[in-house]
């Protein structure tokens, strides 16, 4: 039987990185992947492809609509869809050999096959032929990540009403494609084809999209998207779904409890994700699921067994890879006898449409709710000499910063590169700086991180420069 110091069950942004940081601190590590190549959901299905496709939709919106004020004149674009899956299936391909070669790197045993538990310290791995060989750790990192989650009512054919998943690989551009769920993935999918040529409708039960971020940042995305031409139904709640050959039909009742129907050839099911545990055996293990099917752990990520652990999507928290990335370095670490930390308020997020959509720290809404004495500053996007050269002029920065203090709490923005950009909240953020900090640091001109410094400048009770 093969022994090692740590094994990690999935080889998502959680689990690789958590194995090569334990094989950095000297552990003896394996990792087991059920899919033939690593990087789990994210590389394969998720965040690099989505982002290959919104690149190569962006390229063709510019050439389509924006080469021209720039004086390049082109003939009429054509998109090219399979172009576009094949290019994404190369990124992806390129990525995920990637992860393998950092394996190779780090001397990490990689087993293909699905993990499971036998006991806390030995681990079963089938294989793809059926046959199967069990290995023993010490420990145990859970990273399985999640998948799509569905209506209970939606059956899903993969075919006309699919996941993000599916929506990755069509093979033609919908005339209608009807999206359930004005969440990140929802909109991100629904820009692609959007910019493709497709009738984009989004139908959301709450009353706002991108519900869980800032207030401001989903008045302002809306606007935006409108402005594109992508059509919203909020407080809209679906109640069937039904297919008859390539239509798709969708009922639902309106804010008013009226009855509406949308009609279209696809429909995107985007209505969140939920933890990966089916074939774990945990309870081989002893380990314990919370209400929500969760794997339950503490604040070190150490579940109720004492050497098992679990990170990303898995556990309690946002569903994002940078988190679970952030958990597995976490989890190695503490593993190794270090004492490292995470604060969780200040993991940003990001939403890959144009104008990018980027948040970190507290909404203010948040706040309010809390009772917290806050300041706001607001800086638009359009003020800038960078926006004006580039014509990315919608969006604007927020900073919410303490009213005695001056602390900032939460930085909000939506603008080009807003995505890059929210990295020097971060960094602020994480250092506690004021508003009056971030107002006297000296920004590149011409540049879009200006906004942060003039945001920062309203911030303070000073009026900003340029605006």
């Amino acid at each position: 039987m093969s022994q090692f110091d740590v094994t990690v069950i999935g080889s998502g942004p959680g689990g690789y990185v958590a194995a090569i940081r334990c094989a950095q601190l000297g552990f003896k590590t394996a990792i087991i992947e059920k899919y033939p190549t690593m990087g789990g959901t994210c590389l394969n299905v998720g965040c690099i492809p989505s982002k290959a496709l919104l690149d190569s939709s962006e390229h063709f919106e510019n050439a389509k609509h924006n080469f021209a004020n720039h004086g390049i004149i082109i003939n009429e674009p054509v998109a090219d869809l399979s172009r576009m899956v094949a290019r994404k299936n190369e990124v992806v391909d390129q990525t995920t050999k990637g992860i393998t070669f950092l394996m190779d790197k780090n001397k990490i045993t990689v087993f293909e096959g699905v993990g499971s538990f036998e006991s806390s310290t030995q681990i079963k791995v089938t294989k793809n032929d059926g046959s199967s060989e069990i290995i023993d750790s010490k420990y145990t990192i859970i990273a399985t990540g999640s998948k799509p989650s569905s209506l209970p009512f939606i059956t899903l054919d993969k075919e006309r009403i699919i996941t993000s998943t599916e929506a990755l690989n069509l093979k033609e551009i919908p005339k209608h494609l009807i999206v359930i769920g004005g969440g990140v993935i929802g909109l991100e999918l629904g820009s692609v084809y959007k910019r493709l040529g497709s009738e984009v409708t989004v139908v959301e039960f709450m009353d706002k999209i991108i519900p869980t971020m800032d207030g401001s940042l989903s008045k302002e995305l809306n606007k935006v998207l409108r402005k594109q031409g992508m059509k919203f139904n909020l407080s809209t709640g679906v109640q069937s779904v039904e297919r008859n050959g390539d239509s798709v039909k969708v009922t639902a009742k309106d804010k008013k409890g009226e009855e509406v129907v949308f009609e279209g050839d696809y429909v995107l099911v985007a209505v969140g994700r939920k933890p990966y545990t089916e074939g774990l055996s945990l309870e081989k293990a002893g380990v314990d699921l919370d209400e929500r099917g969760r794997v339950k752990t503490n604040d070190h990520l150490q579940t109720n067994v004492s050497n098992i652990y679990a990170i990303g999507d898995v556990v309690a928290g946002a569903m994002l890879a940078h988190k679970a990335s952030e958990e597995g370095t976490l989890v190695a670490e503490i593993i190794a006898g270090q004492k490292p930390h995470i604060n969780y308020n200040l993991i940003p997020g990001v939403v890959y449409t144009w104008p990018e959509v980027a948040a970190v720290g507290k909404t203010e809404e948040q706040l309010k709710a809390e009772g917290v004495a806050i300041k706001i500053g607001n800086f638009p996007m359009r003020a800038l000499g960078r926006s004006r050269a580039s014509g990315d002029i919608d969006g604007f920065i927020k900073i919410i910063a303490d009213e005695k203090t001056d602390e900032v709490l939460g930085v909000h923005m939506i603008g080009a590169r807003a995505a890059d950009l929210i990295a020097e909240a971060v960094v602020a953020m994480e250092y506690r700086a004021s508003a009056e900090d971030i107002s006297r640091m000296s920004h590149a001109h011409p540049t879009y991180a200006e906004a942060m410094k003039e945001a920062a400048l309203d911030a303070t009770g000073k009026r900003a420069i340029h605006f």
